[in-house]
């Protein structure tokens, strides 16, 4: 469809949604930032684009100023799909989430990755620090209403799966890399959770 096949079949946005848009990080959005535990961020590369989830203890993206966040980049697996991407296209987008609050937190803006021992040494837990932060200067700043969380019932609890209803991380990676058996165990996975979280 052409955008204005889209406009023709969606209208327009009420005034209220489309002044919303701010460029700064207001005490609303310092709020939201400073309790969030989990962020995604999605970036642009060559190959396409990528989701990256992001968490820590709450709060631990550090607002530097009104228009400038810092997010320390934890263990992971290496592929760095998300920092090889900035390194090729500074765009990125951010989604905040706080656990029982429906509403999230959008921030599009350009994104830039440092080693700084003085920057990533702020963000040091059990005495390890990030490899690298990366800093976002945003370029657009707005809310979300709460309405896709509400009808996913993302943090009701009677909507929550009495177990665990797809294979485990060990079951995914061995048939999706076509491994041995007895390459790996979810008893291994779990180990690895508890040892390499930082």
């Amino acid at each position: 469809m052409t955008p204005q096949e889209l406009r023709d079949l969606y209208g327009y946005p009420s005034e209220r949604a489309a002044q919303k848009e701010i460029t700064i990080f207001d005490h609303h959005c310092r709020a939201i930032i400073a309790a969030s535990p989990f962020v995604i961020m999605a970036t642009s590369g060559a190959n396409g684009l990528d989701l990256s989830p992001k968490g820590d203890p709450i709060g631990f993206v550090h607002v530097q100023d009104d228009k400038t966040l810092l997010i320390p980049d934890r263990p992971g697996n290496n592929r760095i799909d998300g920092l090889l991407n900035i390194a090729g296209d500074p765009r990125v987008a951010l989604l905040f989430m706080i656990p029982t609050v429906t509403e999230t937190l959008r921030v599009n803006g350009l994104a830039e990755i440092t080693a700084d021992p003085e920057i990533c040494d702020r963000f040091a837990i059990n005495g390890r620090s990030p490899k690298t932060v990366t800093k976002v200067t945003a370029t657009q700043i707005f809310t979300h209403c709460g309405k896709a969380p509400m009808r996913a019932g993302l943090w009701n609890p009677d909507t929550w799966p009495d177990k665990r209803p797809v294979g485990t991380l060990y079951e995914m990676v061995r048939d999706h890399a076509q491994l041995p058996v007895d390459t790996t165990d979810q008893a291994a996975i779990e180990k690895m959770y508890q040892s390499e979280l930082y």
